[in-house]
C-alpha cells in the first residue's frame, strides 16, 4: 500500500502557508533557529521567490536575471521590497485587530497599483474560457504590480478574523478551513509541536497512582 505524500511546506527554500500571496510574501522573514532569516537578502533570491509563487516562469526569471540581475535598480527594488514587507506585517497585525487599515498604508498600495498595474487576459481549455491577472515586468519595480494587488485585495476582500499570526511563531496565514479555528501555520512547522506540547501538559497534570 503506497503511503500518501505528504504537501511540504518549503517550495524552492521558501515557505508557502499563507493562502494568500501577501501574507506568503510576509513570510519571507521567518524565524530559524531563534533567529529571524531573511529569505530575500538579494534580487536573485526575490527573483527565485516569483518563481517559487508561480508568479514568474523559470524562462522570465532567467532573462530577467541577466537583464538586471547587477544593476543599482534591481538592488533598490529589493530594498524597496523588504521595506514594504515591514511596513504590511506592522499594518496586518494592527488589522487583524481592528479592521482598519491607515490612510498611509492605502495611499502607498494605490500608487503602487497606479505605477505597476495588473493587466488582465483571456485564456481558454477548449471547452471553457476564463480571464487571469497576469503583469509584464518591464523594469525591476514592476515587480511590485502583484504584491500590491494582493495586499490590496486581503484588506478589501479576506475576512480579517481569518487571517491570523501562528500561536507559536510569526508566520501569518489565512484561515480557510470550514470550521475556522486554525491557530497554528502549518501542522508540519507548528501544529506537531504544539499538540505533543499540550499532550505533555495533560500527562503532568494526571494524578499519580
Amino acid at each position: 500500500m503506497r503511503r500518501a505524500s505528504i504537501k511540504s511546506d518549503w517550495r524552492d527554500g521558501f515557505l508557502f502557508v499563507g493562502n494568500q500571496l501577501a501574507l506568503d510574501f510576509l513570510n519571507t522573514r521567518p524565524v530559524q533557529n531563534g533567529v529571524f532569516s531573511d529569505l530575500l537578502p538579494d534580487f536573485s533570491a526575490l527573483l527565485r521567490w516569483f518563481q517559487a509563487a508561480n508568479l514568474l516562469s523559470s524562462h522570465e526569471v532567467g532573462s530577467l536575471q541577466r537583464r538586471w540581475g547587477e544593476s543599482a535598480s534591481a538592488q533598490r527594488t529589493t530594498e524597496a521590497m523588504r521595506r514594504l514587507r515591514e511596513r504590511l506585517r506592522k499594518e496586518i497585525l494592527s488589522w487583524e485587530h481592528s479592521g482598519l487599515v491607515q490612510h498611509s498604508v492605502l495611499a502607498e498600495l494605490n500608487r503602487l497599483m497606479a505605477e505597476h498595474p495588473m493587466r488582465t487576459r483571456l485564456r481558454t481549455n477548449r471547452k471553457s474560457h476564463s480571464t487571469e491577472l497576469w503583469f509584464e515586468p518591464r523594469k525591476p519595480e514592476d515587480l511590485f504590480a502583484p504584491l500590491a494587488h494582493s495586499a490590496a485585495a486581503l484588506f478589501a476582500t479576506v475576512d480579517r478574523q481569518r487571517v491570523r499570526k501562528c500561536a507559536h511563531c510569526v508566520l501569518h496565514f489565512h484561515d480557510t478551513s470550514k470550521k475556522g479555528t486554525r491557530r497554528w501555520c502549518s501542522m508540519q512547522l507548528c501544529g506537531n509541536r504544539l499538540k505533543v506540547a499540550a499532550y505533555t501538559a495533560r500527562r503532568r497534570r494526571r494524578p499519580h497512582k
